[in-house]
């Protein structure tokens, strides 16, 4: 099952600009593939003003979010691989949503569909039958 991380991004975006608030999304600049401006990052991670007026060209697919946009005054080109969104939210009053932290997968250790892994040895097994939610604020 593809993941449902790109359409929520994309879904969350529009509701965001619907409601004339600005999108900002929550990037770790660390992940592989991902193209920002590393002067402006901090700790690992940048916030990006992802609002129709800061940006041009903007793209979102299910396999990244790419923009240009400046930085300092200078333009740049910005290339963010989906996994590596943390969160997107309304700058305005904080409404939106934070992901876990995907690490990224080699090509040969990619996990079948059909391989059952035992869950690791610090966490008890997740019971069968009702999922487990939490509520981010």
């Amino acid at each position: 099952m593809n993941s449902s991380r790109p359409y929520l991004v994309r879904a969350l975006y529009e509701w965001i600009v619907d409601n004339d608030c600005t999108p900002h999304m929550l990037v770790n600049s660390e992940y592989p593939s991902v193209q920002v401006p590393q002067g402006f990052a901090s700790d690992g991670q940048i916030v990006l003003n992802v609002s129709p007026a800061a940006v041009r060209h903007l793209h979102m697919d299910n396999e990244a979010v790419s923009f240009e946009g400046r930085f300092g005054g200078v333009p740049h080109t910005l290339f963010v691989p989906i996994a590596s969104i943390l969160g997107i939210y309304a700058r305005e009053n904080g409404q939106g949503m934070v992901f876990d932290l995907e690490s990224p997968l080699e090509d040969d250790d990619e996990i079948e569909p059909d391989d059952e892994l035992p869950p690791p040895d610090n966490e008890p097994p997740r019971p069968s039958g009702r999922p487990s939610l939490k509520v981010v604020k």
